[in-house]
C-alpha cells in the first residue's frame, strides 16, 4: 500500500506531500490542475520511461519518493527484493528516483542503488496503473495467457512448474540433437579438433598440485643467494669466530654455579641450559640445511620452462589444473560419443521422444486446467458486467492449439474476446470501439484479477470516461468494491465516483509571479458537498446541486455500509 508520496519539481508541481490511506481514495479537480501529473509522477517512481520534459522549468532536476507497506501475501514483491539483496524485513519499502537536467537518472530502493530495472520489477509489484487509453495486459493479446493462469494460479501452479522444468530439459536435448544432425564435414572437423586437444592435454601429463609445488621451487632458486648468505651468517653467529655458543655455554656455567650455592637459581640456571641445547640443536639443523643448499641453474631454466607450459594450457582450456582436467575429461566424452555416432544419436532421438511425449501429456494436462478454469473466469467476468448494466455483453476465452509446437507456457494460445451486443460477432478486446464499454469491461477484469495479483495499490486513471447515469453509478461501487480488497487511486470527473470514496483530494493549480503552481487539498464534510455540487453542476453551484450532493454522499455511505456487512 502506498502510505507516501513525494513530489518535487515535476512539471507544474513545485513540491508536494500526500499521506495515503487504505480504501478508495478520488483526486478531483479541473481540467489541467495536475491530477493526471500525479499518476505521471507515480508511473515513473515505479519504473516508467523518464524524460527531462518531466523537469519543472528552471530547475536542474526532478525527484520522486514514495512509501510502501508490503502485504505478507504479496511473495512475489518480497522474493524480487529478497534476489536484488534489498532488506525489506519490516515489510516496507522506500522508493526514490531523480531525474536530471543532464539526462542523467538515480534510482534507490530502501536507500540502495538500483537499476530502472530493478525500480521497475519491484514497482510493478507494488502498483498497478490503469488509464483510458493505457489498459497494460488487460488490453494486451499477448499477455492473456498469463492473466489466465494467474487467475488459477493455485490449480496450475504445480502442473505448470513441471512442464516448465520438462520443457527446458526437452529444449537442451533438441539443441543437442540438432548439433548431432548438423553438415558431416563440420563434425569430422570437431573431432579432429578434439583429438588434437586431448593430445595437447595428454602430454603434458598434468598433476594437482604441480603448479603449486613448482612455484614454490621457483621461489627458492630464485632466492638462493639471501636465503644461503642468511644461513651462513646465522651459523657464523653460533659457531664462528664470535663464539655465540660458547658465551651462552660460559653463562650456562656461571648461573649452574650460583645455583649450587643458592638453589632458588636452579629454576633460572635450567632455563639458561636448556637454552644452550635449543641453540645447538639450532646450529647443527642450520648446518644441514646449508650442506643441502645446491644452486642449479639449469633446474630454475626447467621449472620456469614448465610453469610457461602450464600457463600456455589455462589460457587455452581453464584457468585452473584442475578445470584444465575436467576440460579433457570431456572432450574424452565428447571423441567417445562423436566415435560412435550413430549409436549416439539413435539413444538421442529415442530419449527425445520420450521427453515430447512427456512434455505433450503435461501441455494437454495445463491445456484441461485453463479450459476449466476459463469457463470460472468467463462466468465471474458475466457477472460483473451484468452488475455494470452490460448484461446482453458476452465474454469469451478463445483458446487456439497450435499442432506442432511447444513454448515455455505449454501448446495454448489464448485471447479475450467479447460481444457487447446481441447478434454481433465477438471481438478481440482490443477491437471494442466503445469507451464506456471498454472501461466497464477493463473495471469487470481488474475487479476480478486484483484479487489474483497480490497487488494492493492499484490506480484508476479517468477510467471511468463515456459513461454516465446508473452505469456511472454501478462503476463507483465497481470500484470501492476493488478498494475493499485493495488500495484504490482514483482520477475521475464523476460526481458517483467521488461520493463514494472514502478519502478525497482536490486538485488545484495557482499562478504566482507567471508561475503556475499545483497544490492538493485533502476535503472532508462541507468542501467535499461543494467539490461534488461542482461536478454536478459544473462552473455555477447552487443549493439545488449541493443538495443533489449531500444525497449522493448520503446514498454511498448507506451502500458502503451494506457491502461492508
Amino acid at each position: 500500500m502506498l502510505q507516501e508520496l513525494t513530489i518535487r519539481n515535476f512539471a507544474i508541481i513545485e513540491s508536494l506531500n500526500l499521506s495515503f490511506q487504505e480504501g478508495m481514495t478520488v483526486l478531483t479537480g479541473e481540467t489541467g490542475a495536475g491530477k493526471s501529473i500525479i499518476i505521471d509522477a507515480l508511473g515513473l517512481l515505479v519504473g516508467g520511461r523518464g524524460s527531462v520534459d518531466f523537469i519543472r522549468h528552471g530547475e536542474e532536476k526532478l525527484e520522486i519518493q514514495g512509501l510502501f507497506t508490503i502485504n505478507p501475501q504479496n511473495k512475489g514483491c518480497l522474493e524480487a527484493l529478497e534476489s536484488n539483496g534489498i532488506d525489506a524485513s519490516d515489510h516496507m519499502v522506500v522508493l526514490e528516483r531523480t531525474l536530471f537536467q543532464s539526462g542523467k537518472n538515480t534510482c534507490r530502493i530502501n536507500g540502495k542503488l538500483a537499476t530502472t530495472g530493478v525500480l521497475r520489477e519491484i514497482g510493478s509489484r507494488l502498483i498497478d496503473i490503469h488509464s483510458q487509453h493505457e489498459h497494460q495486459e488487460l488490453m494486451n493479446d499477448e499477455f492473456h495467457l498469463q492473466l489466465l493462469d494467474r487467475f488459477a494460479w493455485k490449480e496450475i501452479a504445480p502442473t505448470l512448474s513441471q512442464y516448465e522444468a520438462k520443457y527446458a530439459e526437452y529444449k537442451e536435448m533438441k539443441a543437442k540433437w540438432h548439433n548431432w544432425t548438423k553438415n558431416e564435414q563440420e563434425l569430422a572437423q570437431r573431432l579432429d579438433m578434439l583429438r588434437f586437444q586431448q593430445d595437447e592435454i595428454t602430454n603434458a601429463d598434468l598433476r594437482l598440485g604441480e603448479e603449486e609445488a613448482l612455484m614454490e621451487q621457483k621461489h627458492v632458486l630464485a632466492n638462493f643467494e639471501k636465503i644461503n648468505e642468511n644461513l651462513q651468517n646465522a651459523y657464523t653467529a653460533l659457531q664462528g669466530e664470535e663464539r655465540g655458543l660458547e658465551f651462552v655455554s660460559e653463562a650456562m656455567r656461571y648461573v649452574g654455579a650460583a645455583s649450587d650455592i643458592l638453589p632458588e637459581f636452579k629454576t633460572l640456571s635450567e632455563s639458561v641450559a636448556s637454552s644452550f641445547y635449543l641453540l645447538e640443536e639450532s646450529a647443527m639443523q642450520i648446518r644441514q640445511e646449508l650442506d643441502k643448499l645446491e644452486f642449479q641453474p639449469d633446474e630454475l631454466d626447467t621449472i620456469e620452462s614448465r610453469l610457461n607450459e602450464l600457463n600456455q594450457l589455462k589460457r587455452k582450456y581453464g584457468k585452473t589444473v584442475e578445470a584444465i582436467i575436467h576440460y579433457n575429461e570431456e572432450i574424452d566424452q565428447e571423441i567417445l560419443e562423436l566415435s560412435d555416432r550413430e549409436t549416439h544419436l539413435g539413444q538421442l532421438e529415442k530419449e527425445l521422444d520420450n521427453a515430447k511425449q512427456d512434455l505433450q501429456k503435461l501441455a494437454e494436462k495445463l491445456t484441461t486446467i485453463r479450459q476449466k478454469a476459463a469457463k470460472q473466469l468467463e462466468k465471474q467476468i458475466k457477472n460483473e458486467l451484468n452488475q455494470l448494466y452490460m448484461e446482453k455483453a458476452i465474454f469469451q476465452v478463445n483458446f487456439a492449439t497450435p499442432a506442432s509446437e511447444f513454448t515455455e507456457n505449454g501448446i495454448d494460445k489464448v485471447a479475450f474476446y467479447m460481444s457487447t451486443n446481441p447478434g454481433e460477432p465477438l471481438k478481440p478486446l482490443s477491437r471494442i470501439a466503445s469507451g464506456g464499454e471498454l472501461s466497464r469491461m477493463m473495471l469487470a477484469l481488474k475487479t476480478i484479477f486484483s484479487r489474483h495479483q497480490g497487488i494492493t495499490s492499484i490506480i484508476f486513471d479517468e477510467v471511468d470516461t463515456g459513461v454516465s447515469g446508473r452505469v456511472a453509478q454501478a462503476i463507483a461501487e465497481k470500484i470501492y468494491a476493488v478498494a475493499v480488497g485493495s488500495q484504490v487511486l482514483c482520477i475521475s470527473h464523476l460526481p458517483q465516483v467521488a461520493a463514494m470514496a472514502d478519502h478525497h483530494f482536490y486538485i488545484s493549480k495557482t499562478t504566482t509571479a507567471n508561475r503556475t503552481m499545483t497544490s492538493v487539498t485533502a476535503l472532508s464534510g462541507d468542501e467535499k458537498v461543494e467539490e461534488i455540487s461542482r461536478m454536478i453542476a459544473g462552473i455555477e453551484v447552487t443549493d439545488v446541486t449541493k443538495q443533489h450532493a449531500t444525497e449522493m454522499l448520503t446514498q454511498a455511505t448507506k451502500i458502503k455500509s451494506e457491502k461492508q456487512t
